[in-house]
């Protein structure tokens, strides 16, 4: 079950490992940080998709019978004008690609996605070789009125699973990493530029170790005392 608590820890502890091929200098590298959040940097973005990114550890992940499954991302904001949270995209199917691990020039090739629908919901995927696997919901980005946002906030559930029954379940042995987070883009339509010109992350959210327990991995801008007073559906089904 997530939790206010565990939102703000998402924003405010350090990852719980370093990231494969994530340069140290890199402005994320070693805890979750707000983008463009809130800012009047966000005002000439009027479209918005939630995403996550799972990770090996940098010392490697020796589980070679191990997936990460992925379910029930969602993505709110807080209009200014309407005092409530407005749903952007609420437990849409997922999908991405195998990235390289630095994003460097939006290099990307097919992930090793599995269809999860019998087994608890959404997709399982493996990641490693140089590659992350990041995703977002399937039925892409939403409109937004950049002005009106308050605060936003993302979140899906990630476990582990085993990958084929009839071998040894090594999962005690996986080192995976996954966080939110999400981007403000030009329009619905608008394709990635150099530069990250087109569209740009509103925070990254703390990365934790994937386990075989169901949790959530979260992503907000927005005042903590908001939480508080006004939290987000958190646990939505």
């Amino acid at each position: 079950m997530n939790t206010i608590q565990t939102i703000i820890d998402d924003m405010t502890l350090p990852h719980e490992d370093k990231l494969h091929g994530i340069p140290s200098t890199s402005n994320w590298a070693h805890n979750p940080r707000i983008g463009f959040g809130t800012s009047e940097k966000k005002n000439t973005f009027t479209a918005f998709t939630a995403w996550g990114q799972i990770y090996e550890t940098a010392d490697g992940n020796s589980a070679k019978n191990t997936r990460v499954q992925i379910r029930r991302m969602r993505a709110y904001y807080m209009s200014k004008k309407q005092k409530e949270w407005i749903v952007l995209q609420a437990i849409d199917p997922i999908e991405g690609a195998a990235y390289v691990e630095d994003f460097v020039d939006d290099v990307s090739i097919q992930a090793d996605i599995r269809d999860e629908s019998n087994n608890g919901g959404g997709i399982s995927v493996t990641a490693g070789n140089g590659y992350n696997f990041h995703f977002w919901p399937q039925n892409a980005r939403k409109s937004i009125d950049p002005e009106d946002v308050d605060a936003v906030f993302t979140t899906y559930e990630a476990r582990l699973i085993v990958n084929d029954e009839n071998l040894p379940d090594d999962r005690s042995c996986a080192k995976y990493l996954a966080g939110g987070g999400g981007d403000y883009w030009k329009n619905l339509t608008a394709t990635w530029t150099p530069g990250w010109t087109s569209n740009n992350d509103f925070a990254i959210g703390r990365m934790k170790f994937v386990t075989c327990e169901w949790q959530s991995f979260n992503a907000y801008a927005g005042s903590f005392d908001l939480l508080a007073v006004n939290p987000p559906p958190i646990n939505e089904a």
